[in-house]
């Protein structure tokens, strides 16, 4: 049997990053082979996977990325099992790469796809691949939840506590950065259920708007005014329904979302609004 130096396993442990000990029975293991001693502790991450895969990753956090000329914002939700790990360098570095790389690389539809695809900064490593070292590493179950990349201009707001992530995209040339990212605020604070109005059942919609009709039309007044009062009714539906750009704007209630937006240059284009862990 090859005798296993400090050196090698001083070396083994620069190279994977994994506890001393774990490095030096992986050496044993393979009789003094780094490679071998390498491979033994990649195989070991299925078996930390099986072990935990039972396990509720109820913490974690949205990492969110937008391109300096906000052309492009993307988020993903990043899972573990408890709330040391999910404020951990590693973890948080993993969260990074994969937000990273969905941002400036060539796009992901899911999350199998964007793992395929090379860490950012960790050149020939995929970023499945450091999602294994990092489990292997910190010895718990870590997901990478649902990803989502929006055209801008876009704004988005991460909670304090990191567990409620919200994207707001626009159309339009804004004249202050400042207001996309209190439009994403204001959606994780009053959460609207839709942009839009067309975005609500349009058939609903419609059943309403002939129920305030005929309302309106049983006080006699002439067809361009009840017009104009079913419209004025129809705003504060929308806002009942939850649309956004009916709201009153959390920053500034004197106004509605859809005036902000129009002063800031912009309209409502769509938003996601997530919480950990909730489809």
């Amino acid at each position: 049997m090859a005798e296993i130096t400090a050196a090698a396993v001083k070396a083994l442990r620069e190279r994977t990053d994994l506890p001393m000990m774990e490095c030096k029975k992986a050496l044993v293991a393979a009789d003094g082979d780094e490679e071998r001693a390498v491979e033994i502790l990649k195989e070991q991450v299925g078996k930390v996977m099986d072990k935990r895969k039972d396990n509720v990753t109820a913490e974690g956090k949205f990492c969110v990325a937008i391109a300096d000329d906000g052309s492009a914002g993307v988020m993903v939700e990043m899972m573990c099992e408890s709330d040391p790990v999910s404020k951990s360098e590693d973890f948080n570095f993993l969260g990074e790469q994969c937000a990273k790389q969905l941002l400036s690389g060539p796009g992901a539809a899911s999350t199998e796809e964007l793992l395929s695809q090379d860490a950012p900064d960790r050149p020939g490593v995929t970023l499945k691949n450091l999602h294994e070292e990092i489990t292997n590493k910190i010895r718990e179950k870590m997901v990478v939840g649902r990803v989502v990349k929006v055209d801008g201009p876009v704004g988005s707001y991460v909670h304090h506590d990191g567990k409620t992530g919200v994207l707001f995209q626009a159309s339009g040339e804004p004249k202050s950065d400042d207001i996309l990212r209190d439009m994403a605020m204001h959606i994780a604070a009053l959460k609207p259920t839709v942009a839009l109005p067309e975005e609500l059942d349009s058939a609903a919609v419609e059943a309403h708007r002939e129920k305030l009709a005929e309302q309106a039309k049983a006080t006699g007044k002439p067809d361009n005014i009840i017009e104009k009062i079913v419209d004025g009714q129809m705003k504060k539906y929308y806002d009942e329904e939850g649309v956004l750009v009916a709201q009153a704007f959390a920053k500034d209630d004197s106004k509605t979302v859809e005036k902000a937006l129009d002063e800031a240059g912009l309209k409502a284009v769509g938003f996601t609004c997530w919480q950990l862990g909730k489809e």
